[in-house]
């Protein structure tokens, strides 16, 4: 039997991630009520990206060309590396106005869910730091077990090169009280502590 078109939206809008079907049925409602060009707009943005974006041959960001904009920046730090697990992580880092390169990963080494460290680009960043040029990789994968596993093998694999490996530091954020933190997060920003008098 064939769905109608609001059911058959809202099926599709369920398989992305974090949204539900009472999302799904409220994002279907509010296309619905959008003007045609709007909607067509989305629709359109939405062939477009799978017609045209693909990883970038160096880094693994997504671009529309071979090399992506910031691989092929002549103004970037070409010695540096940050090392993340997603794309979207880029975005939130080039905010901090970090001026380096990156590596995408694709993800964390996960064995309870069969991802070893050769399903992700760890074998990509080694050919990397091996043709020499780097001088620091940042590791700025996410503060939990994945990513602790992940950043462990990372720098278990370049440790035989000649190159400075950092963590990103994590610790309590910026305006919560220090009350309201977890006794895991209180460690590691007691860990990473920094002098204010040095």
């Amino acid at each position: 039997m064939k769905k109608n078109p609001l059911e058959n939206l809202i099926e599709n809008l369920s398989k992305l991630p974090g949204i539900g079907r009472k999302t799904a049925q409220r994002l279907a409602f509010f296309i619905m009520s959008m003007d045609k060009e709007s909607a067509l707009e989305i629709a359109n943005s939405i062939v477009t990206v799978k017609e045209k974006a693909r990883y970038c041959s160096i880094c693994f960001n997504i671009t529309e060309n071979e090399i992506c904009d910031i691989c092929s920046n002549p103004e970037r730090i070409r010695s540096l590396i940050c090392v993340v697990e997603e794309p979207s992580n880029i975005i939130l880092i080039e905010k901090t106005g970090y001026k380096g390169l990156y590596h995408v990963l694709g993800g964390n080494i996960s064995p309870q869910e069969g991802i070893t460290a050769e399903k992700i680009k760890i074998k990509e960043l080694e050919n990397r730091v091996a043709q020499g040029g780097i001088e620091e990789i940042i590791l700025a994968t996410s503060p939990n077990t994945k990513g602790e596993l992940t950043a462990q093998w990372i720098s278990d694999v370049l440790k035989k090169y000649k190159v400075k490996i950092s963590r990103i530091a994590y610790g309590l954020p910026i305006g919560i009280d220090i009350e309201f933190a977890d006794e895991v997060t209180l460690s590691k920003a007691l860990e990473g502590r920094k002098p204010i008098n040095a």
